[in-house]
């Protein structure tokens, strides 16, 4: 299991390193073994979230392949690799 958020910053998608800071790469994340001590690491980014740094971190399940985590339900894997569609740029007005 691995932590996740969203950075305040720009929205992007973030997992919690072992150095208790945040990455956009999964494979960067630190994965426990247990839902207690993903709690555990939910609970320890409580200064993060009071910095206004990220919002809603969470523990998702994730699998060891041999390319490296992956989740385990489809709506984090669509998160993992990224928008679906582009974002930050504005349709002009009509």
């Amino acid at each position: 299991m691995v932590v996740t958020a969203n950075r305040l910053g720009d929205g992007a998608v973030v997992y919690r390193t072992a150095g208790g800071g945040w990455s956009v790469r999964l494979e960067d994340a630190e994965d426990v073994a247990r839902e207690a001590e993903a709690e555990e690491l939910v609970a320890k980014t409580a200064a993060d979230v009071a910095a206004c740094r990220v919002v809603e971190p969470y523990a998702l399940a994730v699998e060891r392949t041999g390319t490296g985590l992956r989740p385990l339900s489809q709506r984090e894997r669509i998160r993992a690799r990224g928008p679906t569609v582009p974002y930050g740029h504005h349709r002009p007005r009509t």
